[in-house]
Order: C-alpha cells, then sequence, then structure tokens
C-alpha cells in the first residue's frame, strides 16, 4: 500500500539521488512535465541508470512518461525498461484504451529485458483530458490487470477545458469539473478494486492546507496523495496512517460484531452500530495492516 508518490525529475542527478532520503513510499521519477524536449535523452539517461544502480528498494521507482499520443513516449519506455521500473504512471489519458495499449508494450519489453512477464504496474493519471471525463465506464470491462492505481489531475484538466483556475473563488473549493474528476476517479477506483490516490496539492508551502485536503481524500475513501515537494511526503504518511485510537475503536467494532454473531445491529459507546460500520472497521485495520508490512 502506497501513501505517498513524490515526483522527482529525470534530469537531476542530484534530485534523484536526494530522493532516497525522502520518507515517501514510492518515488516517480518524471520524464513529462519537469522535463524540457531539450533534456528528454538526458533525462533518459538519467533515469535508467538511476534504476539500474538501484535494484534493491525500500522505495518504489515508477516512471512517469509522456503520453502515449506523444511521439515521445515509447523512446521514453524502450529507455527505461533496461532498469526493471516497479511501475509506469502513464498521463493525459483518454480511456482505458491506452492502459490496455502501455500494457502490451510492457509485455514485449519485459521479454525483451528478461523481466518477469507482469512485474511492471501501471498507474493512470485519469482525468487530465476534457474526453476522459465522460470515459471512466472503459475501465469497467476487462482493463489491463496491471493497472494498481487510479489518480486525477486538477491542473490539465483546467487547461482543457479551457478553465482560468479550477478552484471557485470565494470558497477555495474545487469547482463542479473537477468535482466530477474526484468523484468519478474515486468511484472507479472502488469498482474496479483498484487504490485510488488523491491529486498533488500545488501550494507546497501550504502543509496545514495539505493535511486537510488529505484527511478529506482518507475520509472520502482515497488511499495516499501524490507529493510535488520533498516536504509533503511526511505529511502524506501521517494522515493517511490510521492512528492508534482509529485501530483500537476498529478493533472494538469487529469484535463486538463478533461477540453477537447473527445480529446486524449492536450498540457500542453509546451508537448504534450496523454492517456498513462493521465493513468499515474492516477496512481501516486492512489498510493498517497493510501498512505496516509494507514498513
Amino acid at each position: 500500500m502506497i501513501r505517498s508518490w513524490m515526483f522527482v525529475p529525470g534530469d537531476s542527478e542530484k534530485k534523484l539521488e536526494k530522493g532516497l532520503t525522502n520518507p515517501a513510499d514510492a518515488l516517480i521519477l518524471d520524464l513529462e512535465d519537469s522535463v524540457s524536449d531539450d533534456r528528454q535523452e538526458i533525462a533518459r539517461e538519467m533515469v535508467r541508470n538511476f534504476l539500474q544502480s538501484h535494484p534493491d528498494r525500500s522505495q518504489q521507482l515508477w516512471v512517469r512518461i509522456n503520453p502515449l499520443d506523444n511521439d515521445l513516449s515509447l523512446p521514453d519506455l524502450t529507455a527505461v525498461m533496461p532498469g526493471a521500473p516497479d511501475g509506469i504512471v502513464l498521463p493525459k489519458v483518454y480511456s482505458a484504451k491506452e492502459i490496455n495499449l502501455l500494457g502490451h508494450y510492457l509485455d514485449v519489453l519485459e521479454v525483451r529485458e528478461g523481466l518477469e512477464p507482469g512485474s511492471t504496474k501501471i498507474v493512470s493519471v485519469a482525468t487530465e483530458t476534457a474526453a476522459s471525463l465522460l470515459t471512466f465506464d472503459t475501465y469497467l470491462d476487462n482493463v489491463s490487470d496491471r493497472l494498481i492505481a487510479l489518480t486525477w489531475g486538477g491542473e490539465d484538466l483546467a487547461a482543457a477545458l479551457g478553465a482560468s483556475d479550477n478552484r471557485h473563488p470565494r470558497t477555495g473549493e474545487y469547482d463542479d469539473p473537477f468535482r466530477l474528476a474526484r468523484t468519478m476517479c474515486l468511484a472507479t477506483s472502488r469498482a474496479i478494486d483498484v487504490q485510488p490516490v488523491g491529486v498533488v496539492y500545488v501550494d507546497f508551502r501550504d502543509l496545514d492546507g495539505l493535511e486537510q485536503e488529505c484527511l478529506r481524500d482518507r475520509q472520502s475513501g482515497f488511499i495516499g496523495k501524490i507529493a510535488i515537494h520533498p516536504a509533503q511526503s511526511e505529511v502524506i504518511n501521517r494522515a493517511f496512517t490510521p492512528s492508534e485510537e482509529e485501530i483500537a475503536h476498529a478493533r472494538k467494532v469487529v469484535d463486538i460484531f463478533e461477540q453477537n454473531p447473527g445480529l446486524g445491529t449492536v450498540g457500542l459507546d453509546g451508537k448504534m452500530l450496523d454492517m456498513p460500520h462493521l465493513k468499515q472497521a474492516r477496512n481501516l485495520l486492512e489498510l493498517a495492516d497493510r501498512i505496516g508490512r509494507r514498513g
């Protein structure tokens, strides 16, 4: 279970090495937005060398390639696969068809590199294009089993929709199209049993605001968030790790239902609980267990 995913520019050897000391659960070595076109070859070589020099990983190492409709994407893939990345982050997705196409490319490249078939996973940045808001249903039918997470994008989506901003000018909350993107990302992730990952928080100096958004994301059902600054990873990890108090309460909920088999409703600490509460408690304990096993 990955709580924090941190972007690292693929053309900065210093930042790549520094990323290894960051508490992020996973690094996303970026070949897209943080790398200019004239430095693509440099970035690919740096990322490949970095992957190859760190085969034994306490952090997962992912690579964000360029979009599949960009001529840079296939050179990105062929350059980095010798380093056996844990997965590929695919940006500016239009539908699940691109996830499946990427999966086919990975089938071939894993054979070429002698990697275990299916070992390279995929994360879809599922809402950076206007069309993507209309194609979430495509994920429900035979999407590649390499797909392990969906996240959404508010900045590129704003550009795609012609919006001058993605937040309401008075409340500061996401405006309606972006709330739709968030909701569809979450619902689709849960429908196909992959990890729903929260969007980046662009004001990297506002760690209090980041923490509040993480807690809202977790309350809604997201697991984890993408960081764009090294200082964000620790906040994200803390927010998405169940507290001892939460774990203790969840165990009490599970215990009282197990002590009263056959009952659909029980009382605990002055509150009536039913099956959804039991499911929530079990989900929290499973999350805590998976985070513990990872650590």
